[in-house]
């Protein structure tokens, strides 16, 4: 798969790379402040998944007459994959985070790291080498993960459950790393990606909920949440958060590749823990100022690391 290079698919990625960088700042300060209402994580992802899903349904409803589906060819394992990793495993690991820790450590821990485990994805799945600037980079980011995690895991032995957070953000990164790179290997499309994770997940996720909710195999509060939140948490997670920042993010990953793509988001971690202050009261300890300035300052080193790659080495990379 080439790089495209003409001045109106780069500027399309880049539009898209800001559209996700604006998204996900404010996914973060949402999904924490989400997980002070009513609705449990695995309701927001059942409500994101249902709306998600219905979209993704008219859309194959409009595509599929005319022959072009988008989902033609993958197959029910690839798709599988995709929603398992993207869908059920990323929202469920950080919608839980989110109720074990605050924004900062989820700024840090989940888009922070994430270009470190795309870098290890990468290296695994599509034989990309690491540089030593690149190396550098993620050995920064490694640090500032560590600044944080640890403080974390420090408290703990005073009965802090901090640390059960910043796992899950750490295990929601690595969920969407290997996504990014598995659609660069199977030459998934933006539109075709976000479809198989918004069908899949209403076809697995959607009813086996549902119905454990409806039997009380599992606590859920969606009868005691009221019309609002469910309905903003829906338009948001399910609409913004899934469908425009899925196909924004997997467009700019197809322009410029998926180590380039997850480092443009560099700013990501700064604007949603500086956010967090004011809009959810969230003060920045030492450990987190720390750790963000460590996991900003590698993303940044790792942006200046990473070249374009060319066509040729693309091509290679997808096979």
């Amino acid at each position: 798969m080439s790089v495209p290079s003409s001045p109106r698919a780069l500027a399309i990625g880049a539009a898209s790379a800001v559209a996700v960088l604006l998204i996900w700042s404010s996914f973060i300060v949402v999904a924490r402040y989400g997980a002070r209402l009513t609705l449990t994580p695995f309701d927001v992802a059942f409500v994101r998944f249902v709306f998600s899903g219905l979209v993704g349904l008219a859309v194959l409803a409009v595509l599929a007459p005319r022959g072009a589906s988008p989902l033609a060819g993958l197959g029910w394992r690839r798709i599988a994959v995709l929603a398992g990793t993207a869908g059920i495993g990323y929202c469920s690991l950080a919608y839980s985070a989110f109720f074990f820790a605050p924004a900062a450590h989820g700024a840090v821990l989940m888009p922070g790291s994430l270009p470190l485990w795309t870098a290890l994805a990468a290296l695994v799945l599509l034989g990309e080498r690491l540089t030593a600037r690149r190396m550098l980079g993620l050995a920064l980011i490694v640090a500032g993960d560590l600044l944080v995690g640890g403080a974390s895991l420090a408290r703990a032995f005073d009965g802090d459950t901090t640390w059960r957070g910043d796992l899950m953000f750490l295990a929601a990164a690595m969920c969407w790393g290997t996504y990014t790179v598995l659609c660069r290997r199977w030459q998934v499309g933006a539109v075709a990606a976000t479809l198989a994770i918004a069908v899949g997940c209403l076809a697995s996720y959607v009813p086996l909920y549902a119905l454990g909710a409806a039997m009380g195999w599992w606590p859920s509060a969606l009868a005691a949440a009221s019309w609002t939140e469910i309905g903003a948490q829906a338009l948001y997670q399910g609409g913004l958060a899934m469908w425009v920042a899925g196909v924004a993010f997997t467009h700019a990953v197809r322009t410029f590749g998926p180590v380039r793509t997850t480092m443009v988001t560099a700013l990501v971690p700064g604007i949603a823990a500086l956010a967090a202050v004011p809009l959810l009261g969230e003060p920045l300890g030492a450990h987190a100022l720390a750790g963000l300035a460590c996991v900003t300052l590698g993303l940044f080193v790792g942006l200046r690391a990473v070249p374009a790659p060319a066509p040729a080495a693309a091509l290679a990379a997808t096979r």
